[in-house]
């Protein structure tokens, strides 16, 4: 391997970060998700009658841009044909947007490809159907037609609001406030889409019919009889669940797609489309469009961006007293958060400490940023600055978290769960609960023992190491629920058992290994198909991309004192991925909704060839 060309790029690297650095010390990346999002606003600012005609311009431009030569959109590249839902959502925000008219060429192509693949009633992600409902284009999903009494009373019904996942919630409660009420409002400026539909029902195909017994029974009871006068109503309580969770900068637990919703959710309570609050929560949610492109994210990343790449930085040989790092951990000690959230149900005695993804993330914490922060800003806190306290809170919330099977959340501690089949839309049964993962409890152990020299042996962290251990599959890997996917899982995986003290030799490890070095690519990288994390199981993507490759190549290393021809022919396409900046250096290798919504995080491309290459130089330069 050639160490001065390794070095030259960690240098290049080191200085485009530092160029990309904003004032306040954080890092401001577009988290980009497709066009899903682009479509829902343009649909809504249709809807509420708001003429900002240069950013509807600027968000069709980039939906039309994004179209396949056959008249679909797709939300990986590498997706066959294209996607049903992605095409359905860019065809109408197009038209209404006024970008193109409904005989085009492009748009009839894209109604074609509607109707081959059986029409609009063949869509199964929720917010597809919820946003084509809301506006009078679909019938409302009897599955989503839950009386809120189920969630939101004291009869002790059985259904609990809070086994769901917290971002399932956020945009649950909205969907079922509109639901409830049937609403639906189009403008008559906004195109009718019945072509849509095969046949004449506009009804979705994956609706169930369980519930209406359901809704029968909730009716049935003395609801009025049993509640007291002063009892607020369940459209009340679940309206004040929302504004409950609403960040400083206006959006739904800083998502855009949740407040899109809410907005659309207030409509059908019969707020004004001029009220303070929808124009609250509409300035929250453009507030999410990126500064670099004209797209709106479903939650900014400045938080993970800002931990990661600071570290990242620091591993790479950057001093801790460097005035770029100093601004990263300034900015992150600021956004430690106080308040309790939802995941206090489950952990009612830990005080609140841990760090969210956003940069005005209050309310939401999670583990894998939180770890991310500790890491950062670890040489900044002390006992003399007074700061120790912060970090000490910060730890104490991340190891609380941890489930009882050994491994660890994303968000909340693992609770009671409604049954797997309650939801049938596409990937319902990854977003609406929130399980421990192998990728984010091997960053933890990770952490635990790179930071902390913890090792095995201790009959806690012992528990986190076969609960990883456990979740291996067959063939040697391990799925990532937050990456794409298994080489992603694979990677963390071997990583963080090592880091704790796990031998290289170990079975499970060398198992992991022979299964990275089958599916390494001929030009000596790595990358896998969006399409695994929907299947799940690997799928190749022919190609290789610079995060994956990083990913495969941090468990090689972690597993060989020594380089090998493997990571040599690794190390040399990382380099060549990296400075080739094809198709593949934008591939999405970030996990969201799995089937739905794949995310490119520029920091990809940054944070983990930065790790790896500094870690290769470390290790085998000497």
């Amino acid at each position: 391997m050639d160490m001065k060309r390794i070095r030259e790029q960690i240098d290049d690297i080191t200085a485009d970060l530092l160029r990309q650095q904003s004032r306040d010390g954080a890092w401001r990346m577009c988290f980009d998700s497709g066009t899903m999002t682009d479509s829902y606003l343009i649909i809504l600012l249709r809807l509420l009658e708001r003429p900002d005609e240069h950013l509807i311009r600027n968000l069709a431009a980039r939906i039309a841009s994004r179209q396949e030569t056959n008249g679909a959109w797709k939300v990986y590249p590498d997706e066959a044909e294209g996607n049903l839902e992605a095409t359905a959502e860019a065809y109408y925000a197009l038209l209404c947007a006024r970008f193109y008219h409904e005989s085009d060429p492009r748009m009839v192509m894209a109604k074609q490809f509607i109707l081959k693949q059986g029409g609009l009633s063949e869509a199964k992600n929720l917010l597809t159907q919820v946003i084509f409902a809301a506006t009078g284009q679909a019938e409302w999903p009897r599955l989503l037609r839950i009386p809120l009494e189920a969630f939101f009373s004291d009869l002790g019904i059985g259904l609990d609001l809070f086994s769901l996942s917290g971002h399932a919630r956020v945009h649950l409660v909205p969907t079922l406030i509109m639901a409830n009420k049937s609403f639906a409002r189009r403008t008559p400026s906004m195109p009718l889409l019945t072509d849509l539909f095969v046949g004449q029902s506009r009804a979705f195909t994956n609706d169930a019919t369980w519930i209406s017994a359901l809704n029968g029974f909730i009716a049935s009871l003395p609801l009025t009889s049993l509640l007291p006068p002063s009892s607020p109503t369940a459209l009340e309580r679940a309206e004040a669940f929302m504004f409950e969770r609403i960040e400083p900068n206006g959006t739904l637990l800083t998502f855009s797609t949740a407040t899109i919703l809410m907005i659309l959710s207030l409509l059908a309570l019969d707020y004004s489309p001029q009220s303070h609050a929808v124009n609250q929560l509409l300035a929250g949610a453009i507030s999410l469009i990126c500064a670099d492109r004209p797209h709106l994210q479903v939650a900014s990343s400045e938080v993970w961006d800002t931990a990661m790449l600071s570290y990242a930085l620091r591993e790479a040989g950057m001093q801790p007293n460097h005035n770029a790092l100093e601004r990263a951990g300034h900015y992150l000690l600021d956004r430690q958060q106080v308040r309790l959230g939802d995941w206090a149900r489950r952990l009612p005695n830990t005080p609140a400490g841990g760090w969210g993804f956003s940069n005005v993330n209050t309310l939401y914490p999670d583990v894998d940023d939180s770890v991310a922060a500790l890491r950062s800003i670890r040489h900044y806190t002390s006992v003399t600055n007074g700061l120790h306290a912060n970090w000490q809170r910060g730890l104490n919330w991340v190891l609380a978290m941890r489930n009882d099977d050994g491994g660890w959340p994303a968000f909340e501690r693992e609770g009671t769960q409604l049954p797997a089949s309650f939801f049938t839309f596409e990937g319902s049964a990854d977003i609406s609960t929130d399980p421990s993962t192998v990728d984010l409890t091997s960053r933890v152990l990770s952490f635990l023992g790179n930071e902390l020299d913890m090792t095995i042996g201790h009959q806690w962290l012992d528990d986190s190491v076969q609960w990883v251990l456990s979740q291996q599959e067959r063939d040697g890997s391990w799925y990532g629920r937050w990456g794409i996917a298994y080489i992603h899982g694979t990677g963390a995986a071997i990583q963080g058992m090592t880091a704790v003290g796990v031998p290289n030799d170990h079975p499970a490890i060398k198992k992991g290994i022979k299964w990275l070095l089958e599916i390494q690519n001929e030009d000596g990288g790595w990358g896998e198909s969006c399409l695994s994390d929907k299947v799940k199981h690997y799928m190749p993507l022919h190609a290789s991309t610079p995060s994956q490759t990083a990913w495969a190549l941090d468990a090689l290393t972690a597993a060989h004192a020594k380089p090998n021809a493997a990571i040599e022919r690794g190390v040399e396409a990382l380099l060549q991925s990296l400075e080739r900046r094809d198709w593949t250096y934008f591939y999405p290798t970030g996990a969201a909704l799995p089937g739905s919504v794949y995310v490119f995080y520029p920091s990809n491309n940054y944070i983990w060839p930065l790790l790896t290459l500094s870690t290769i130089l470390k290790k085998y330069g000497s």
